[in-house]
């Protein structure tokens, strides 16, 4: 049965995800209402297929933007809309089919528990998820937990999550970062620096190979050399924010 509501609804940037993306948003829809997709510049005529089924589905929006700008920055798009709709909170998924749509409801009814908080999914992989992406997201892990004190994320980088829309638009609209691969990790660390708590749930992940039509535009070069210059700015703020920090954790304690 789907679960309307007018608070929370599913967020899913979408950039040339190929055929996966339509069984993604039947899922997502199978389990919410409202579903939204945003379609960041695709050129494989991804954004006419969503448009077709946005005519028929009163429960799915389609928004289409002209260019290619990141993932952060097509979620930063359906935020910004969101909150002048009045939704207090967004589950952003991945368009390509790895995210787990069946546990939207879970999150959801967390999130509803703890509206203050975010929901992060901690991946659970099956064994044939590729080892240089699972032991690779280890780095990234370390670095996000260092900058916030473990603060408890259990997930930099996993990017099935439920978000409070004005913390994050604040987070964002704050500084010109945090528009493409660089949106999942810096947003958890730039949000605990906010106090907004983690809350972590396990998620099963899929990776689908090329022949089950799995796509991925995730360039190994390119995307770590963003993550490094990420964490190196994160750090610099880490250190700044390290006696506010300090102070708070000392607060908690007592």
């Amino acid at each position: 049965m789907t679960t309307a509501s007018t608070t929370h609804l599913v967020l899913i940037p979408s950039y040339n995800p190929g055929p996966k993306v339509y069984e993604t948003v039947r899922a997502a829809r199978a389990q919410w209402t409202p579903v939204w997709v945003v379609v960041d510049g695709s050129t494989d005529t991804s954004a006419e297929g969503l448009q077709a089924m946005a005519a028929q589905d009163d429960g799915l929006r389609v928004l289409v933007l002209p260019r290619n700008g990141g993932k952060g920055a097509a979620v930063l798009h359906g935020l910004d809309l969101a909150a002048a709709q009045g939704f207090t909170h967004v589950l952003t998924m991945d368009s390509d089919g790895q995210h787990p749509a069946h546990l939207i409801p879970d999150f959801m009814a967390a999130s509803a528990r703890q509206p203050a908080a975010m929901v992060l999914g901690v991946p659970v992989f099956a064994a044939d998820a590729p080892r240089l992406r699972v032991n690779g997201r280890k780095v990234s892990n370390g670095w996000a937990n260092l900058e916030t004190l473990w603060a408890g994320i259990g997930d930099s980088l996993f990017g099935f999550r439920v978000y409070p829309v004005e913390p994050l638009r604040q987070v964002m609209h704050g500084q010109r970062w945090m528009r493409r691969f660089d949106f999942d990790p810096e947003a958890v660390v730039r949000l605990c620096w906010r106090g907004v708590k983690p809350v972590n749930l396990p998620a099963t992940v899929r990776y689908f190979r090329a022949d089950e039509g799995g796509i991925s535009h995730f360039n190994y070069l390119r995307d770590n050399l963003l993550l490094t210059w990420m964490h190196t700015r994160l750090f610099i703020g880490f250190v700044l924010r390290l006696p506010v920090l300090l102070s708070r954790r000392a607060l908690g304690r007592s």
